[in-house]
């Protein structure tokens, strides 16, 4: 009895010893093994997060090497994406990391400017026009179209390079006084490019109005292949609508549930009315606020009803379109795409040059962020807001483009960086 007793505890130890070699060798793949069932059951493959896709990437790297092998399980998740235009959307969420601890706040900055065609969320816009226009037969791939716009840069980098890659060829009308390197990068794309003088919106020659008389003159024209499409970006439902279906979800998506507020500027009014409609549907109580340049009527059309500011008066602007360096948002008419949304936006800033350019150095200074002009001004927004809710609440705003695109004309005014010591935030705030 006594030799039993002392036999038990080590056959005991011995199977605890087997079981746990073999546990350790089973338990990582049937966590793989659950962790891929709940992402088959809750994503399909275009809606998969950053973070799920490097997962999956681990396991099957994890995998390949216990296995001999490093061959990753296509499956369900296909990993390789389809042209620049599978680039497009599920764009990061992160945190501006100075702005969140000088207020208090999280503040969180969606990054467009890594959109894979033109590099900012004007992609979204550009792919959800085509797309549109493909499935109501008004544009056939290989066939001659042209696709006609009149865009202050950025639609017009993203329909050339979306245009490229879909079979089309791109006519892009833009006010002269927009910064050259847009142009210069618009003809590297393979568009024509018409600068036109500044003018009035009722003005023919409005770089707006150009772009859709000449889609008009290439259809009725014999001698030309194709017909001429006007992606007409300030009045079209496929403008908002890709904001809506994409950028709202992915921003509600990333934060867990979890936003208090949405800064954004409007330049044809398709994203903040895009993703004010997504996120007013999800919970009525996230703010949605309007960020506006100086000399634009926005500011005034949220808080007054009105599209008037002082900066517009006869005899007072410096140009047709918005009294200020900052390039891509502000309005002085009315569009579709803003109103919309209108009722949706809850509050408005309004950003002055000096703001923006403060701003824009401070990202760069603090966070190494190189933002071009309306960032800026989405930033400057978000942290005023910020200041007046109070510590503890989360809001989310876009970097919109890099700013590169801005040297010659935002960036040249806002000058150089390097080692600014005395810079107060509340100074930059206050100019």
């Amino acid at each position: 009895m006594a030799a039993y007793s002392r036999v038990i505890p080590v056959l005991a130890f011995i199977a605890g010893v087997a079981l746990t070699l073999g546990f350790k060798d089973f338990y990582p793949d049937l966590e793989r093994r659950f962790r891929r069932r709940r992402r088959d059951a809750t994503t399909t493959s275009s809606e998969l997060h950053l973070g799920d896709k490097l997962q999956i990437i681990e396991d099957a790297i994890q995998a390949g090497n216990e296995e001999g092998n490093l061959v990753i399980d296509s499956g369900s998740h296909q990993l390789v994406l389809e042209g620049i235009e599978g680039c497009i959307g599920n764009t990061p969420l992160f945190k501006i990391k100075s702005l969140s601890e000088e207020t208090g706040c999280e503040i969180l900055a969606k990054a467009e400017y890594l959109n894979g065609g033109g590099g900012s969320p004007k992609d979204r816009v550009a792919l959800s026009i085509i797309k549109q226009a493909e499935e109501q037969s008004m544009l056939i791939p290989n066939s001659g179209d042209m696709i006609y716009e009149g865009t202050v840069g950025s639609t017009g980098i993203s329909l050339a390079t979306v245009c490229r890659a879909k079979g089309y060829r791109a006519y892009i009308c833009m006010p002269s006084d927009q910064a050259s390197e847009k142009s210069e990068l618009l003809l590297k794309l393979g568009a024509i490019v018409e600068r036109v003088p500044p003018a009035s919106i009722i003005d023919p020659m409005h770089f707006v109005n150009r772009a859709r008389n000449l889609a008009a003159e290439h259809t009725a024209s014999p001698e030309k292949p194709g017909r001429g499409f006007f992606a007409d970006q300030f009045e079209t439902d496929a403008n908002w609508k890709a904001h809506f279906e994409g950028t709202g979800p992915e921003i509600l998506r990333q934060c867990g549930g979890q936003i208090d507020a949405f800064v954004a500027g409007a330049g044809t009014g398709g994203t903040i009315t895009g993703v004010a409609r997504f996120l007013k549907s999800q919970s009525s109580q996230i703010k949605i606020v309007l960020a506006d340049p100086q000399g634009s009527g926005l500011y005034n059309r949220i808080k007054h009803g009105v599209m008037f500011d002082p900066k517009e008066k006869e005899g007072t602007r410096r140009r047709h379109q918005v009294d200020s360096i900052v390039e891509g948002i502000g309005l002085t008419r009315v569009t579709q795409n803003f109103e919309k949304g209108r009722e949706l936006i809850d509050d408005a800033y309004k950003i002055t040059d000096d703001q923006a350019k403060g701003m824009a150095r401070w990202l760069v200074e603090k966070d190494g962020i190189f933002a071009g002009s309306s960032s800026a001004v989405n930033c400057a927004a978000a942290t005023l807001l910020a200041k007046q809710l109070g510590p503890g609440h989360r809001i989310v705003t876009l970097l919109c483009d890099s700013g590169t695109r801005h040297l010659s004309k935002f960036w040249a005014a806002a000058g150089n960086v390097g080692g600014e010591k005395d810079l107060e935030l509340d100074s930059i705030l206050s100019k």
